[in-house]
């Protein structure tokens, strides 16, 4: 949903989101509109002020202004769920670190950071009371940078720079492509004769490459897909490789390694799809009912310039 609204009155953001967005929503939804859900709202990076993204809630408009929230509709007025899990870092959750960066091994059920659906528990946030609680003689929480992400479900090392001088060398890693991305996903055994692709015993590879896009209306859950049109799509490419076995309540699954070239939304949910091979409980894409998506972050590695680390987190098949 993209809202989108001009003004000339010298306020702050989130008062005005405060006194505007409600008349503006009451068409579409009954919930409430709370002073904290409009702050979120805006750190979740879903305003932009004269075209510009703007995380301030105290930010003072002035002047003739146009302003728009860009949301997803179906996520705004969300409560937590009872599968959201209670998460407090300790040791054991640090795969590695070192002075600029800190390796966290994230639990599935477990957002990155908060959104604007609710005052849920988060990764970003428990690695903040980590630290601090580590140096509790800091006047203010210690800095903990956000530097790529992984969906809710997704389980799996993730990587935080723990001082600003560090995040352009990772930035620039990410936007270069210049280290090791590896994810392990459970999936689905293609029907024979069925798919893009001819795999069917270990150690097969098969390369997806295609052109996504969003292919669900804006109303409804968010899917992704392969896109024949030429504005708006985005390049994406993986590789993968069968590399085990699983069984999974009496019933045999592939396990495969996943190396992304790319990291567009839903990357590798779509791509295994696409291949007749969906992931064990991803329904959105046609997988089987599962107690998640097993889907696992399982490597990220760089051996370029200021930054070497081979990091991995072990991955455990539940049920």
């Amino acid at each position: 949903m993209e809202l989108k609204f001009s003004t000339s009155i010298k306020e702050r953001l989130d008062d005005f989101l405060r006194r505007e967005l409600p008349a503006r929503l009451q068409a579409s939804f009954s919930g409430q509109l709370s002073n904290s859900k409009i702050r979120r709202l805006i750190l979740s990076g879903s305003v932009f002020v004269n075209g510009r993204e703007c995380r301030r809630p105290a930010f003072e408009i002035r002047g003739l202004t146009k302003i728009t929230v860009n949301f997803e509709s179906e996520k705004f007025f969300y409560e937590k769920q009872p599968d959201d899990i209670d998460f407090v870092m300790t040791d054991s959750d640090v795969l590695f670190e070192d002075e600029n960066l800190i390796f966290v091994n994230k639990p599935a059920f477990l957002p990155v950071e908060q959104t604007i659906t609710g005052n849920r528990k988060n990764l970003h946030d428990a690695l903040v009371d980590y630290l601090w609680k580590r140096n509790p003689g800091l006047r203010n929480p210690p800095y903990a940078g956000i530097m790529h992400r992984l969906d809710r479900e997704t389980s799996g090392v993730i990587l935080f720079t723990k001082n600003r001088s560090a995040n352009k060398a990772v930035h620039d890693m990410f936007e270069s492509h210049n280290f090791t991305k590896t994810y392990l996903a459970v999936c689905q055994k293609p029907e024979t004769g069925r798919g893009r692709y001819p795999v069917r015993n270990l150690c097969d590879t098969f390369t997806v490459e295609m052109f996504m896009n969003r292919i669900s209306k804006k109303s409804e859950a968010a899917k992704w897909g392969r896109s024949s049109e030429r504005e708006g799509v985005l390049y994406s490419k993986t590789d993968f490789k069968i590399c085990g076995e699983y069984t999974y309540r009496g019933k045999s699954y592939f396990l495969v390694e996943c190396n992304l070239f790319t990291g567009r939304t839903h990357q590798i949910r779509v791509h295994l799809s696409d291949a007749g091979m969906p992931l064990l409980g991803d329904q959105l894409y046609g997988g089987p009912p599962a107690d998640r998506i097993y889907l696992h972050a399982w490597r990220l590695a760089c051996d370029e310039g200021e930054l070497k680390f081979d990091v991995r987190s072990e991955f455990t098949l539940l049920g």
